[in-house]
């Protein structure tokens, strides 16, 4: 029995991997440890999948300068540009993608953090869904603190969102404007207010394979069991926007290897899927079992009956997770 499958195993037998483990799969044939990746899924979710979508609900003239991003002020990228989407709109489109067969629909702002101001007309608009529409409401408003969060469960959200987007080491090399403490210290500010988490990173901003491991291994200790593995999508404009996109061996050997450290998450193909040539066919045969559809943030998405179809296609089954 290689190393493979004996991890494969251990992992199965209800064991976390190390760091030294998780670097060692890299050296292997990337179809093995996919194929070994997605039995665990297997294993520990069946053939549950979840599936999100996002709307844009404040865009453009960021603060921060996270090199990915093309709604940072400090970049030129071509980008709409407006403020906090009123109520009417957000709900709207809330109807929409539940009456399409979504489960969960997210609100995402620009900026550090949304004002007290703005959290609150974004808990009107909670409410307001809440009222109106059966979806379960996430919601990824920057570094937010522990009062700010408690606003928002009370108001109906179940999940938060925020991405470590790289590991500690490489965080200073992505962005400066803030820290990856700063959003460690938001995260545990939602946990403590007792909303789940969801957060993972982007893969292809020239990052190592230690650094992506390191980034998911500080997410599995964080207790997060819903876990992004976006690809960067060079945007001209952003300081990134040179960069080569991964492939699709790359990538699926990235979501196997997370797949191994995070046996029991919801591995979410997110941000640059459809870039892929496959739109996300392989690494969903290789540990994945969520996606983000429709459209993402400044990009074009994958249609949601596109998904759907390549979803039943697959064997899977669309389930509401509160993980």
């Amino acid at each position: 029995m290689n190393f493979v499958q004996k991890l494969k195993n251990e992992v199965l037998e209800g064991n976390l991997i190390s760091k030294e483990e998780a670097l060692e799969l890299a050296k292997y044939d990337i179809q093995e440890v996919c194929d070994a990746a997605n039995e665990i899924r297997k294993h520990f979710l069946h053939n549950n999948f979840d599936m999100c979508t996002i709307i844009n609900a404040k865009s453009g003239r960021c603060s921060e300068n996270c090199k990915f991003c093309a709604q940072s002020s400090f970049y030129s990228a071509d980008v709409e540009e407006y403020e906090l989407l009123g109520s009417d709109k957000i709900v709207e489109e809330a109807k929409y993608n539940y009456d399409k067969g979504v489960q969960r629909y997210s609100l995402v702002t620009s900026g550090r953090r949304l004002s007290d101001c703005d959290i609150e007309k974004v808990c009107e608009s909670v409410k307001q869904i809440k009222k109106d529409v059966g979806i379960s409401v996430c919601a990824s408003h920057g570094l937010l603190n522990e009062e700010q969060f408690k606003k928002l469960k009370a108001a109906g959200v179940s999940k938060i969102h925020n991405n470590l987007e790289v590991s500690n080491n490489k965080f200073g090399d992505v962005c400066t404007t803030h820290t990856f403490e700063d959003k460690i210290e938001s995260i545990k500010a939602a946990q403590r207010a007792g909303i789940k988490v969801c957060s993972g990173g982007i893969v292809g901003m020239g990052e190592t394979m230690e650094d992506r491991v390191d980034m998911y291994m500080k997410i599995r200790d964080l207790g997060v069991k819903s876990t992004p593995v976006n690809m960067l999508n060079p945007i001209p404009g952003t300081p990134f926007g040179h960069l080569e996109k991964l492939t699709n061996d790359e990538m699926c050997q990235i979501v196997a290897i997370v797949r191994f450290i995070n046996p029991d998450s919801y591995i979410r193909l997110a941000g640059g899927r459809g870039l892929l040539e496959d739109k996300g066919r392989s690494c969903f045969l290789s540990g994945a079992n969520a996606a983000i559809t429709g459209d993402m943030l400044t990009t074009t998405g994958i249609s949601i009956d596109t998904d759907k179809e390549l979803i039943k296609e697959l064997g899977y089954k669309i389930v509401e997770v509160n993980e």
